[in-house]
């Protein structure tokens, strides 16, 4: 039975063609080409006669049909001779076989011999072999092109994963949330990957039980808890036996494992950690990527495996890093702190004084943020600023803090000197150089009576303004050894003296206006409370993420 897929000739073919044909008609001889529908794309003239385009188009039906004078095939093509009143020689163009049945057919090429009793009409044999030729170079022609677009779809293929890698790999900061750069994962994947669900679950202790819950997801895909936790085994079962991925379909064989109805064929690869602790099962993974049902083509495969393994080790070292940044800078708010509470220990009087300011400082500049742009990272600096304010008390003796009396114009010297000192010991930081001038200038005064500097008005940075202000409501509500702490109400009034002369107006007011007793509730009942229960330690670690940038 003859072949009926059809596949149609381009403007490439047509020009191969009629190199080829350019040839065969220096012999005198006409030669036509007919695409897949009959109709005539190429017709080639010796000059000797004209061919009839009826009889042309009569010969490519019965060609297809394979009816007809017996085939003169001498190789791998079969041709055809019919013979009218002009003798026709007719071969169909095809594709390079794929399997059994042939290739598809794009069309016939015709060598018209003129009058069956002419002079080249007694030369079929000859003519025959050459359209032999022409058909095998044409296949030939067509295999190249085929392997060349199957090259090409593949450099493409290629070339869109390095993006996608390459995409996550310039967003892989270590400020940047694990959720966000999880979906932009599986966003950019499902752009390159056609598939109807996919997801990345990571190991999250619920209700005290260690288990794998949805980190982010994309499409349609349903993990319950039963699912999830089958996805774990069996991924642990296949990385056990030396496979990359968990790869499961009804394509080629039934399904190795039972899956719920919506499941067509699935892929789960995991994430491994780096230093893997290999526990009694010789795996440790801290999550895995799973995604369900290809739409553009029957199964995953192999080359899907490479992809999403690259995808999800790349968002394995995102986690890892992630962590490590974590406790790096746990550690550096956490030696921050230890630094602080060493320098307020110097003074019974003081003790928490550094955190109560940062607080402070913080609500300060989040009341401001509500009225002019004050970004994060701002309000981030000014927190450790007002944290770290004092640092430069560690150059002060410990006397000349603790004295119970009026200071001699020396110590008061030595007192003042804490600012410059301390910008001095930040400044040798390079991470804290935006830091250093609230630090320096926490004790300048907007009528100039302020030290080190002696600066004036909008000559003090903003935030040695706010930090000033914290500084002097904290020192104000706090006992001190030489007097008993204000109430809140006097200190508030001391400040709305104050506005213009020693504290700056605007700044001033918006602190005034804000819900200040419940500020001083919160400090009052421990400090960090202020940001929620155990939010105190997160919001320090995200300060310092603003010098680790």
């Amino acid at each position: 039975m003859p072949n009926t897929s059809v596949r149609e000739l381009n403007h490439s073919h047509r020009r191969e063609l009629e190199r080829l044909g350019e040839g065969i008609t220096q012999l005198g001889v006409n030669l036509a080409v007919l695409d897949a529908h009959d109709q005539i794309v190429l017709l080639l003239n010796a000059g000797s006669f004209e061919s009839d385009t009826q009889q042309l188009i009569d010969a490519a039906q019965q060609t297809r049909a394979e009816t007809g004078a017996p085939s003169l095939q001498s190789g791998t093509v079969p041709v055809w001779q019919f013979a009218d009143d002009h003798v026709l020689l007719a071969a169909e163009l095809k594709s390079p076989c794929t399997g059994s049945g042939g290739g598809h057919r794009m069309g016939v090429a015709i060598i018209d011999l003129g009058d069956s009793s002419g002079p080249l009409a007694a030369n079929t044999s000859y003519f025959g072999e050459m359209l032999e030729l022409l058909a095998r170079d044409f296949q030939a022609t067509v295999r190249t092109d085929e392997q060349m677009e199957v090259v090409g779809t593949e450099l493409a293929q290629v070339y869109e994963e390095l993006v996608l890698l390459h995409k996550l790999s310039t967003n892989m900061r270590v400020t940047e949330s694990d959720t966000n750069f999880l979906q932009l994962a599986c966003d950019s994947l499902t752009e390159l990957v056609m598939v109807e669900g996919i997801a990345i679950l990571l190991e999250r202790v619920v209700d005290g039980d260690r288990r794998f819950a949805v980190a982010a997801g994309s499409g349609l895909i349903d993990l319950d808890e039963r699912m999830t936790a089958l996805l774990h085994s069996r991924l642990t079962e296949e990385m056990q036996r030396g496979q990359e991925a968990l790869l499961d379909s009804d394509v080629d064989a039934p399904f190795r494992f039972i899956w719920p109805d919506s499941v067509r064929n699935i892929i789960a690869v995991p994430l491994c950690n780096k230093d893997q602790a290999l526990g009694k099962s010789g795996v440790s993974i801290m999550g895995f990527m799973v995604a369900i049902n290809r739409l553009d083509k029957p199964d995953f495969d192999s080359t899907d495996i490479k992809l999403f393994a690259s995808v999800a080790g790349g968002c394995a070292v995102f986690i890892e890093n992630g962590r490590l940044f974590n406790e790096l800078k746990e550690l550096f708010v956490g030696s921050l702190k230890a630094l602080t509470n060493s320098i307020d220990a110097k003074d019974q009087y003081t003790r928490g004084h550094s955190e109560r300011v940062a607080i402070i400082s913080r609500w300060i500049a989040e009341r401001l943020a509500e009225r002019e742009p004050i970004d994060d990272e701002q309000i981030h600096r000014i927190y450790l600023t007002g944290l770290l304010h004092d640092v430069g008390k560690i150059g002060i003796d410990e006397s000349v803090l603790r004295k119970n009396g009026k200071l001699t114009r020396e110590e008061r010297e030595c007192i003042q000197r804490h600012p410059a000192i301390g910008a001095g010991i930040l400044r040798g930081i390079k991470q804290m150089r935006d830091i250093v001038p609230g630090v320096l200038c926490h004790h300048e005064r907007m009528d100039g009576k302020g030290y080190p500097d002696g600066l004036v008005g909008d000559e003090i940075p903003l935030t040695g303004r706010i930090i000033g202000l914290a500084d002097s409501f904290d020192a104000m509500t706090s006992k001190r050894v030489y007097r008993d702490a204000m109430s809140v109400e006097d200190a508030l009034e001391e400040i709305r003296r104050g506005l213009g002369s020693q504290f700056d107006e605007r700044i001033g007011r918006i602190f005034l206006a804000s819900d200040i007793y419940h500020l001083w509730d919160l400090i009052q009942g421990g400090g960090p409370s202020v940001y929620g229960v155990g939010q105190a330690p997160d919001y320090g670690t995200a300060a310092i993420g603003t010098l680790l940038r």
